[in-house]
């Protein structure tokens, strides 16, 4: 299979899908890579170190799409990416369509083969793909959270870790995922006072288990969240159901309540955000008050530690990546359970059941188009 991979051109997008590592594995299986000139240049990755994997390197963006079998992209197409989209190909990246119906639809209308790499799911409900970028978001969420809550950035001025008789910040936390427990972790060994609130108790009972005493658990409920949000200086929110937008679980009269200067990072927003007030903001713009909160909710947030990032990244889904160029994408599809949970739209139909539901659309299960 010819496989291509472009630059990533969504503002201030620095990964890359594969390293010349992963280069060195399609090419050893008799594969071939067309790589855009620069591609990896944001992750710290040179040209140099492509071609000595076996890359065959190109000017544009154009020549890599028109000539490979699957691209391999980070994020979802943009907008002037959407001619370049044609019948037959197979994208392999994120996608969150269910947050994005112009994305969807310029899939759906080129009858492209998309397969995300956020909805494929493991027989644990694990998301395998979507588990180090979403452990890498939870971790900086505590950090651009602080930043966040810095005077200058119209934030509250306070140090999450507090001061010698003075008290640390308190940072809630809604949803006990990867991102939840990253976030979690970070902010209790930064010395904030932490609570975190998810609706599954074997979750809340792994997290006390690891940081014991220096959090408060709770389970997640229209009163509770109420009570710890109007208490916060920080809240992080990092709910996810699968492939589908995330519920919104803050309202604009529940942030309105909030401390004035209070700061709030939705890790959610990828999926449509699960804060009422919550509206995408990029790497050169992530912030912006309303009702007297600073809100964070830049999209693609592994993106400020591209380097991390992209190993973090590919580790995950050059196996995938492997298999659908060695099987080829039905067979592939047909013999991992998890990789065909990963199929969102397939020849101008939409194969998940999340993704339809979001726009009201009729969809057919991954398992029928491939017996079909």
């Amino acid at each position: 299979m010819i496989i291509g991979v472009p630059t990533e051109i969504k503002t201030e997008e620095n990964r890359v899908a594969v390293t010349p590592a992963g280069v060195t594995a399609f090419a050893a299986r008799g594969h071939k890579v067309l790589l855009q000139k620069g591609a990896g240049l944001g992750s710290g990755l040179t040209d140099r170190a492509y071609e000595a994997a076996g890359a065959i390197m190109v000017e544009s963006a154009r020549e890599v799409w028109e000539k490979v079998e699957m691209v391999m992209k980070v994020k979802e197409p943009q907008e002037s990416e959407y001619p370049l989209l044609r019948q037959g190909l197979i994208l392999f990246t994120y996608l969150h369509l269910a947050a994005n119906e112009s994305v969807t639809r310029a899939l759906l209308d080129r009858k492209v083969t998309a397969i995300g790499y956020e909805t494929i799911q493991l027989d644990d409900g694990s998301l395998p793909l979507l588990a180090p970028m979403s452990e890498i978001a939870g971790r900086l969420s505590i950090q651009v959270g602080a930043w966040s809550l810095q005077a200058e950035n119209g934030g509250r001025g306070i140090l999450l870790g507090g001061a010698s008789g003075v008290r640390p910040a308190k940072v809630v936390i809604l949803g006990a995922g990867m991102s939840g427990s990253a976030a979690c972790q970070v902010g209790a060994g930064m010395g904030a006072y932490v609570s975190i609130l998810d609706i599954n108790p074997t979750k809340l009972r792994y997290i006390h288990d690891i940081l014991g005493g220096h959090l408060t658990t709770l389970m997640s409920n229209r009163a509770n969240i109420e009570e710890e949000v109007m208490d916060a200086d920080l809240v992080i929110g990092s709910v996810l159901i699968p492939g589908a937008q995330a519920p919104k679980l803050i309202s604009r009269g529940l942030v309105r309540r909030m401390k004035p200067g209070a700061a709030l990072v939705d890790i959610s927003i990828d999926q449509g955000g699960c804060v009422e007030t919550s509206r995408p903001t990029t790497h050169r713009e992530p912030i912006y008050i309303e009702e007297n909160v600073v809100h964070y909710c830049v999209t693609n947030m592994p993106a400020i530690v591209p380097n991390t990032s992209t190993y973090a990244l590919t580790n995950a889904t050059l196996s995938y990546g492997l298999q659908l160029a060695n099987r080829g994408f039905l067979q592939a599809l047909a013999r991992d359970k998890a990789l065909a949970k990963g199929l969102n739209t397939y020849n101008g139909k939409i194969a998940h059941e999340g993704v339809a539901n979001a726009f009201n659309m009729p969809w057919t299960a991954a398992e029928e188009i491939i017996r079909s």
